[in-house]
């Protein structure tokens, strides 16, 4: 039986997610807009550069976001980070909003800070989160802005998207923070992340990112076993077979240059490591999705 290929990647760039006017700094709709829109299923897609704040008040929704599969009740939030693959089905009539932003314009919002490096660098869902009245007044008062003319309608939309954004990191905050004690060791690791994001797909070793930290190799790994029980090299290396997967899953591109484009020289090497992580090679893998038997993500994730 011939195998279907796998689908190209829907890519949404910031002119197909932006109001008419030309200068916009952000985006806001309803979920109801798109949903009417689609029959309420979003296929799978990723943002280049767009950090997108959801806020999800009454009805369900379910679906995958790099390959992980969920399903959540409103109240509920997600933050789907760059570059983060993601397909949704809610609930028909659906209620909430939906704002997408720039993420160089939001690291400058939050001046440069490392709330966007540290927190808001990968895509996460929370239920039932807390300050819900609060957020849904903010979210309501952005959408009004954002249908205005008013004079200051720009300033306006990006304070109300600051104080979004923070809301976000509050609520991921204590999520982490309930999950484990916050400490020194705690904030090494979340920087070294935060380097591996910038840095994974080029083949630089660990002295490079413990350089970058101002630690020794042997510190910093011994910081990521305590914090995550994996080394600094497993979890660079998770981040790299992450995009491995979402490359063969959501593109056509040939197994060469995913394996180029994740800062492997050697696609051997790529196709032996790839086997080890995953238990296929990224051949075997990519047909396994498009047959619908994977879900782009290993066993046991």
């Amino acid at each position: 039986m011939a195998c279907m290929k796998p689908p190209a990647l829907l890519l949404v760039d910031f002119e197909e997610v932006r109001h008419k006017q030309p200068d916009d700094c952000l985006h806001y709709e309803s979920v109801a807009v798109r949903g009417n829109e689609m029959n309420w299923t979003i296929p799978a897609h990723h943002h280049e550069g767009l950090h997108q704040f959801q806020f999800l008040q009454k009805g369900g929704v379910r679906g995958t976001i790099d390959g992980r599969e969920f399903k959540a009740v409103g109240p509920v939030l997600l933050m789907l980070a760059p570059g983060s693959v993601h397909a949704f089905t809610y609930t028909r009539h659906a209620v909430g909003h939906q704002v997408t932003l720039p993420t160089a314009t939001l690291a400058q919002l939050l001046g440069g800070s490392m709330l966007v490096s540290g927190t808001l660098d990968q895509s996460f869902v929370i239920e039932k989160p807390a300050g819900t009245v609060e957020l849904s007044g903010l979210l309501a008062q952005l959408a009004r802005e954002f249908a205005s003319t008013s004079r200051g309608r720009v300033h306006a939309l990006q304070a109300l998207a600051t104080l979004v954004a923070v809301h976000f990191v509050r609520e991921r905050g204590e999520v982490f923070d309930r999950a484990q004690r916050p400490g020194a060791r705690d904030t090494l690791v979340r920087r070294f992340m935060a380097l591996v994001e910038r840095h994974f797909a080029s083949p630089q070793p660990l002295d490079f990112y413990a350089g970058q930290l101002g630690v020794t190799p042997d510190h910093l790994s011994r910081s990521c076993r305590l914090v995550s029980r994996k080394s600094a090299l497993q979890m660079l290396q998770d981040r790299r077979m992450l995009e491995a997967r979402r490359l063969l899953a959501y593109t056509p591109m040939p197994v060469v240059e995913v394996a180029v484009q994740i800062g492997f020289e050697d696609p051997a090497y790529f196709s032996r490591s790839f086997r080890r992580e995953v238990g296929q090679s990224p051949s075997e893998y990519r047909t396994l999705v498009a047959s619908g038997v994977r879900g782009g993500e290993p066993a046991g994730a």
